[in-house]
């Protein structure tokens, strides 16, 4: 049972952000399917490259062009949140509630906040500007403890939250 289950857990959740993706008046295809099931099979943000390499495993002949239409459309629908974090490309993730990002600029790392810590931002935006922010768009640049902790002479280093296939995993933060 120990591989079945996080797929299970994969499969069941990817059959409800279909749901909703239907619900919100979107089409349903194998491939939509494949991505979502790509998406859930770890928590981190993924870029479509990323994505790409893992449904590739299952569906070799599958285009890039694909993957970044179906994500343009899954984020259209609100399904999926795209995420620019001020360095390489855009990272996808489950639209979830109200959070935003922060990104270290030394290893990459993205974490999120809940969106009640850029509330101070929002209002500043909304009273000045009359401008409505949207955190889960974008990310807050800066450094992570683990390189605030080795210093930042620009090399790559070994990071505790980073997995080893992606520099752009996502830590949440309390």
């Amino acid at each position: 049972m120990g591989d079945e289950a996080p797929a299970a857990l994969a499969a069941d959740a990817a059959e409800r952000a279909l749901a909703l993706v239907r619900e919100r008046g979107g089409r349903v295809t194998p491939a939509r399917r494949l991505l979502l099931e790509a998406m859930m099979s770890s928590p981190w943000h993924h870029t479509a490259r990323e994505l790409a390499v893992t449904i590739r495993a299952r569906v070799p002949g599958i285009r890039l062009s694909t993957i970044y239409r179906n994500l343009d459309e899954f984020c259209r629908l609100r399904v999926v949140d795209c995420t620019y974090a001020g360095h390489g490309p855009a990272t996808y993730h489950l639209a979830s509630g109200s959070h935003g990002h922060l990104a270290c600029e030394q290893c990459g790392v993205i974490a999120e906040l809940p969106g009640e810590a850029f509330l101070a931002l929002a209002e500043a935006a909304m009273g000045t500007h009359g401008f409505v922010i949207a955190p889960p768009r974008f990310a807050v640049p800066g450094l992570c403890a683990n390189c605030q902790e080795t210093g930042t002479d620009g090399g790559q280093r070994e990071h505790p939250q980073v997995s080893a296939r992606s520099r752009t995993s996502a830590a949440k933060v309390p």
